[in-house]
């Protein structure tokens, strides 16, 4: 899929790496999603630039 990435973050709660999908054609993301792993929601900040990505902000929230 072009445009679309496969990040890995760290849960804040757990520690633990899982994988998400997301969009890079925008400067930046915002979105919460669910740890793969103890299935906590986690405040996602994502940047990009020219399709790249620059930082991942995980968060509890």
């Amino acid at each position: 899929m072009d445009g679309v990435e496969d990040i890995e973050i760290e849960c804040p709660y757990c520690g633990e790496m899982f994988g998400i999908l997301a969009d890079t054609s925008h400067s930046s993301v915002e979105m919460i999603e669910d740890c793969s792993v103890c299935c906590h929601p986690i405040q996602l900040t994502l940047r990009f630039s020219s399709g790249e990505l620059i930082s991942v902000e995980a968060t509890t929230s």
